[in-house]
C-alpha cells in the first residue's frame, strides 16, 4: 500500500473533502422534519412531497454520466467549485418560494450542483489519496451522512427561531459557500488527463459495472425513503416536528460514524464482503423494527438503520475504486455506479408514498426496503477482489492500471 506524508497542504485537502462532504445531504434531510409546514403552505400532497427527494436523486443519477466528461473538459475542481455556488443559490432561493412546482424546483437546482461534485469528487480522492482511499472516502462519506444530521436538526430549529419554515431551508447557503470558498482555496489546480483514460463505452460494456449500479441502487433507495419519510411517518405516529427531526439526526449521525468508522476497519483487507455483510445486516434489523415495532425502540431502530446505510454507502465506494488503479478510470467507474445507483434510488420514496396512499401506513414499505438489503447480500458475493481485474477485463493498452 502506497503511503502519503501528511502535510499541511495535505491536512487542507483533508478540511476540503470534510466540508464539501458535509454540505452535500443538508438540502434533503431538512425537509422531512419540516414537511407538515410546507405541505400546509403548498397544499402538496405525499407523493409530490416525494418529489422533493424524487427530482434530486434523478439528478444525481444522470448528471454522473457526465462527470468523467466533466473532468476532462472542464476539470475537477473548477466542476467542484462551480458547482457547490449552484447548491448555494439553489438553497437560498427557498427563502422566496412558497409556490409547490418552485420549490420543487429549487430541490433539482440544489440536486444538480450535488450531482456534479459527486460526480468528479471520488476521483479527487483516489488521485490525492492513492494509498488511504478507503479512510479518505470513509471521512468524506461521514461528512456527507453527518451533514443529513445537521439539515435534519438544525433546520427545525432555525425555522421555529425565524418563525417560518423557509429560513429552516434556505440557511444552508452559507455553509455551501463557505465550502465553494474553501474549495478555490485548497483543490490544486487539476493535472493532465492521462493517456491511459478508457472510454465510457468500455466500462459500460462490463456486467460488473451495472452490478455496481445496481447494488449502489438498492441500498440507497432506502436512504432517499427514510430521508424522506422516516419524519413524517413519526409525524403520524404523534410526534412533534422537532422530536421526529431528532429522530432522524439520529438516524444520520449513526451513518455518519459508521461512514467513517467501517471503511477504517475494512481497509485491514481488500475484501470487503464481510463488513458489507454487516451493514446489510443491521439494515434488516432496522427497517424490521421500524414496520414491525416503530414504537418499541425508535431510536435504536433509527440507530440500526442508519449505520447500515452510512457504512454499505462508503464501502461502496469504496469497492468501485478498488476495481482499477489507476485515479480517473476509477473515477470514471465511481460515476457510473452512482449513475445508474442515483437512478434507481430516486425511485423508492414515490413507491413508498404510494405504498402508505394503499395502506395507510409507511409500514410497508420499510419491509420492500428489507427485501432490498437481502438481495444486494446476495448480489454482494461477486464482489471478491482476486476477482476484480478480470471482471473490468481492461484493454491491453491500460491493462497496467488495473490491480494483478
Amino acid at each position: 500500500m502506497r503511503t502519503e506524508r501528511v502535510t499541511p497542504s495535505r491536512l487542507l485537502l483533508l478540511a476540503v473533502v470534510a466540508m464539501v462532504g458535509l454540505n452535500l445531504r443538508p438540502f434533503l434531510a431538512a425537509i422531512g422534519p419540516l414537511a407538515a409546514s410546507i405541505k400546509e403552505a403548498t397544499g402538496l400532497d405525499y407523493q409530490s412531497m416525494s418529489l422533493f427527494t424524487m427530482v434530486p436523486m434523478l439528478l444525481m443519477g444522470i448528471c454522473a454520466f457526465a462527470g468523467p466528461l466533466l473532468q476532462r473538459f472542464v476539470g475537477a475542481r473548477r466542476a467542484v467549485i462551480g458547482a457547490l455556488v449552484v447548491l448555494a443559490l439553489g438553497c437560498a432561493l427557498r427563502l422566496f418560494t412558497s409556490n409547490g412546482v418552485a420549490l420543487i424546483g429549487t430541490a433539482a437546482l440544489c440536486g444538480l450542483g450535488v450531482a456534479i461534485v459527486q460526480a468528479v469528487f471520488p476521483g479527487i480522492i483516489k488521485e490525492h489519496f492513492p494509498g488511504r482511499v478507503a479512510v479518505v472516502m470513509g471521512l468524506y462519506s461521514s461528512m456527507l451522512m453527518g451533514g443529513g444530521a445537521l439539515g435534519a436538526q438544525l433546520s427545525p430549529i432555525v425555522a421555529n427561531a425565524a418563525g417560518n419554515w423557509h429560513m429552516g431551508l434556505a440557511w444552508l447557503a452559507v455553509p455551501a459557500i463557505l465550502a465553494a470558498v474553501l474549495a478555490a482555496f485548497a483543490l490544486p489546480r487539476n493535472r493532465s488527463q492521462p493517456a491511459g483514460a478508457l472510454p465510457l463505452a468500455v466500462l459500460l460494456s462490463r456486467p460488473r459495472t451495472w452490478l455496481l449500479m445496481a447494488c449502489f441502487g438498492l441500498v440507497n433507495g432506502g436512504y432517499s425513503s427514510v430521508i424522506a419519510w422516516l419524519a413524517p411517518y413519526y409525524q403520524t405516529l404523534g410526534w412533534s416536528t422537532s422530536a421526529s427531526g431528532s429522530l432522524l439526526a439520529t438516524m444520520a449521525t449513526c451513518q455518519a460514524i459508521a461512514a467513517l468508522s467501517i471503511p477504517v476497519l475494512a481497509a485491514r483487507s481488500k475484501d470487503r464482503r464481510p463488513w458489507i455483510w454487516l451493514t446489510l445486516s443491521m439494515q434488516v434489523a432496522g427497517f424490521a423494527s421500524l414496520a414491525l415495532w416503530p414504537e418499541a425502540a425508535p431510536a435504536v431502530s433509527a440507530a440500526l438503520v442508519g449505520a447500515g446505510l452510512g457504512g454499505c454507502f462508503a464501502l461502496s465506494m469504496v469497492v468501485a475504486l478498488d476495481h482499477i488503479e489507476d485515479a480517473a478510470n476509477a473515477g470514471a467507474l465511481s460515476a457510473l455506479m452512482q449513475g445508474g445507483g442515483f437512478l434507481i434510488a430516486a425511485i423508492p420514496p414515490w413507491i413508498v408514498a404510494v405504498l402508505q396512499g394503499l395502506t395507510g401506513s409507511f409500514a410497508a414499505g420499510w419491509l420492500m426496503h428489507l427485501g432490498c438489503a437481502l438481495l444486494v447480500a446476495v448480489l454482494a458475493l461477486r464482489f471478491a477482489p482476486h476477482g476484480y481485474a478480470r471482471a473490468m477485463n481492461i484493454p491491453a493498452a491500460g491493462r497496467q492500471l488495473a490491480y494483478e
